[in-house]
C-alpha cells in the first residue's frame, strides 16, 4: 500500500509501522529541518540530522504546490469549524492536505490528526 507517512512516524523509525511504499510531504521535510536546527544538544542534533539525511536519501518528498494550498485552505475552514486553531497546526494540515490531493492513507502516530479524519483517510498507529 502506497501511504503519505507524517512526520511523527518518521521521527519515530518504527520498521515494522512502515508501509512497502510510503511518501512524504516537503512539509515533513520542513518540519525534520527545524528539528535538526531547534535541538540544543548535540548527541540530539547529530541524531536528528542523521534521520533528516536518511529521509532525503529515502524519499522525494511531494511539493506543496497550488492544489495542495487550495486544499489547505479548505482543511484550516474545517478544522475553524470543528472549533481547532489551524495556524497552530498549519504543518499537521498541510501534511493532510498533501494526502487529500494525491489520495493517500495518511499514516500517523499523531492524535492531533484525528480531527482531520472527516476529510481526509488519517490512520492511526501504535508504536510498538
Amino acid at each position: 500500500m502506497r501511504a503519505l507517512l507524517d512526520t511523527s512516524l518518521l521521527i519515530a523509525r518504527d520498521a515494522e509501522l512502515m508501509p512497502d511504499e510510503g511518501a512524504i510531504s516537503a512539509a515533513s521535510l520542513a518540519e525534520l529541518h527545524f528539528g535538526v536546527h531547534a535541538s540544543r544538544d548535540e548527541r540530539e542534533r547529530e541524531r536528528r540530522l542523521t534521520l533528516l539525511g536518511l529521509c532525503e536519501a529515502e524519499f522525494d518528498p511531494i511539493p506543496v504546490d497550488a492544489a495542495v494550498a487550495r486544499a489547505w485552505g479548505a482543511l484550516a475552514a474545517a478544522a475553524v469549524a470543528r472549533g481547532l486553531r489551524p495556524r497552530r497546526r498549519a504543518m499537521d494540515l498541510l501534511i493532510a492536505a498533501t494526502a487529500k490531493v494525491h489520495a493517500l492513507p495518511l499514516l500517523t502516530l499523531d492524535a492531533d490528526m484525528e480531527p482531520l479524519a472527516p476529510d481526509v483517510d488519517v490512520r492511526m498507529l501504535r508504536a510498538g
